[in-house]
């Protein structure tokens, strides 16, 4: 299933042609994730809360690698919509893939590899099944 982030591009995250610079793709990336992945469990703990802390639930996650690839430009004052998706399940590790969009329109695309690791260990451990019912989800 999907989820949708959106943000609006401020002037500090651009460049002198006032087009977001590269880094900050990911930096939104980073930021729809972490809004999906507390949001998604917040809904399937029955949480009242709108968001919950992950290691609530003894579970982190860490980057292992990180595919991009710019389509076309976004610049200043620009509506972002981010739709993130589970694109794999391993047992250990996920991918997510991002479609970054613009009215619409596809502007970047990424999918990211990321680790369940123990809290304290950071040692990679299985993904904890909450996790995968809750990402299979959709939400907005």
């Amino acid at each position: 299933m999907s989820y949708t982030h959106s943000l609006r591009v401020r002037y500090g995250e651009c460049d002198m042609q006032k087009v977001v610079f590269n880094a900050n793709f990911w930096v939104y990336c980073d930021d729809a994730i972490d809004f999906w992945v507390r949001g998604a469990l917040a809904i399937e703990m029955k949480s009242d809360q709108e968001f919950v802390d992950i290691a609530a639930i003894n579970f982190d996650f860490m980057l292992k690698k990180a595919v991009g690839t710019w389509v076309k430009g976004v610049e200043y004052g620009d509506t972002v919509d981010m739709v993130c998706s589970v694109s794999r399940w391993g047992n250990t590790s996920f991918d997510v893939a991002i479609d970054m969009q613009v009215k619409g329109e596809t502007r970047f695309e990424a999918v990211i590899t990321y680790v369940s690791v123990g809290l304290q260990s950071r040692v990679s451990e299985p993904v904890p099944e909450i996790v995968r019912r809750a990402l299979d989800r959709h939400i907005s």
